[in-house]
């Protein structure tokens, strides 16, 4: 998606360029800078906000450990807003991402049968 955006936009190809591009264009909201994130699956995540751009790597999953891949996206994008909205660290929205989107991609479907929470980085499983 990021990808096509940039051609349609005449962007250039390089996300990491991409992504400082997208953060630096017009909004609306002038309270809050832009923050602009590139998820791209097993390879890094690419985070470009107030003129910098950062990637973090994705942690190796082990192929037999992977069930389902629907609604990792999603799942990466509430784990991240929920330490955002909080005011914790990019690095930290980040790793809720990767968390949240690492456990729901080893469920079979989007329904969980557990419980799970999240502590900074640390995944405990709870019984429904």
């Amino acid at each position: 998606e990021a990808a096509t955006f940039a051609k349609k936009h005449d962007l250039g190809e390089d996300l990491k360029e991409v992504a400082l591009k997208v953060a630096n264009m017009p909004k609306e909201n002038s309270k809050r800078e832009r923050v602009v994130v590139f998820t791209q699956g097993s390879k890094s995540t690419i985070v470009a906000t107030k003129g910098v751009v950062t990637e973090y790597a994705v942690e190796e999953l082990s192929k037999d450990l992977l069930v389902d891949t629907n609604g990792a996206g999603d799942a990466f994008v509430g784990g991240f807003l929920s330490q955002l909205v909080q005011d914790k660290p990019m690095e930290e929205c980040v790793n809720a991402g990767h968390w949240a989107a690492r456990y729901i991609i080893q469920q079979s479907g989007t329904q969980l049968d557990d419980k799970s929470t999240y502590a900074g980085g640390s995944a405990t499983v709870c019984e429904a």
